[in-house]
């Protein structure tokens, strides 16, 4: 099996190095490649330092059989041809090529089949906070066919990349002494603040993100099911956490919803209010499930459900739900 990262040198191809090893994944040559400003570094695999290669338009990727690609959707769209042209399957992290008819986009616990049609020889990995939410979804349309959901997302600062971490805890270090606070990553310094704003406003008043989480979800479900979100910037390092409000066709009680998910696919169960147990981004960076707690019903619709979402966003929101749905493949021959 060979293996390509693309943007390995970024905080999700970092997350790939490690989810890879971690995971033992059958590899047998792993090839890594960036920008001009990362080629030339070297990375340490399984005890084998790595050097990254300049991504070029050339034959570099002849032999590969998986090339993960987290780069931006600029790079992605450029290199496609350049990377599936001698067979390699392009596993893409950016938001280029999710709403294209031709392209899967796949979560593995949702629609894992949908990987092996796939015509240009990509599959499009969804937007973090899509991920972690249609996975909790899943386990409630098994129940009961969900109309309408309604979330609000609490993003931490990591979903903007390493350079935002690093600009949060350097904030906070102004604040506290006093200093004027730099502001690169966000629209607004971050530290001790909140930012309704995540990507760019479209012509309807929400945000690419927010419409992303409604695009995305009805792709993946292969479902008419209606989203509405809310994206929040939080002064958190790492882990986004979501409170989801959804409508199913019959009422669900509290304990069917609770069993679903404790048996769901790639879902936690943290439901103890009485103890104060609930999932918390600072307890659950580097985790690969995505947790459920706080779930009640919810008072304004007899049909409604409430509950609380947290996932590290750059692991199962990005590299390791791509890293599994190359396992898929592998598992059912669709791969060499």
């Amino acid at each position: 099996m060979k293996v390509a990262i693309v943007g390995a040198s970024g905080a999700v191809g970092q997350e790939f190095l490690r989810v890879l090893d971690e995971r033992n994944f059958p590899i047998d040559e792993l090839l890594l490649f960036g920008s001009s400003r990362s080629a030339g570094r070297k990375y340490t695999f399984r005890g084998k330092e790595i050097e990254v290669k300049l991504l070029q338009h050339n034959d570099d990727f002849k032999g590969v059989d998986i090339a993960f690609t987290s780069a931006g959707g600029g790079t992605s769209i450029e290199f496609a041809e350049t990377i599936t042209k001698y067979g390699a399957v392009m596993i893409d992290n950016s938001s280029a090529f999710r709403m294209e008819n031709d392209v899967p986009l796949v979560v593995p616990e949702v629609n894992a089949k949908d990987a092996l049609n796939r015509p240009r020889n990509i599959i499009a990995n969804p937007n973090c906070t899509t991920i972690q939410m249609v996975v909790a979804l899943k386990a409630i349309e098994n129940l009961s066919h969900i109309k309408r959901v309604h979330v609000a997302t609490y993003q931490a600062a990591s979903g903007a990349g390493a350079a935002a971490m690093d600009e949060l805890y350097e904030q906070y270090r102004q604040v506290l002494a006093g200093e004027p606070v730099t502001v690169n990553k966000f629209a607004y310094q971050l530290a001790f603040n909140l930012i309704p704003q995540i990507d760019v406003f479209t012509d309807n008043g929400y945000t690419k993100e927010e419409m992303k989480m409604y695009n995305e979800t009805r792709k993946i479900m292969h479902s008419d099911i209606q989203v509405s979100a809310m994206c929040v910037r939080v002064p958190a390092l790492r882990s986004h956490s979501e409170s989801i409000w959804v409508e199913t066709e019959r009422p669900i009680s509290v304990e069917e919803a609770r069993e679903a998910f404790a048996k769901g696919d790639g879902l936690v169960l943290t439901d103890n209010p009485a103890e104060k147990e609930y999932p918390m981004p600072l307890f659950l960076a580097g985790k690969d499930p995505v947790y459920v707690g706080r779930i009640r019903k919810d008072l304004a619709n007899e049909n409604g459900l409430t509950f609380w979402i947290v996932g590290d966003q750059i692991k199962k929101g990005a590299a390791l739900n791509a890293v599994q749905i190359a396992e898929y493949l592998i598992k059912v021959g669709n791969i060499k």
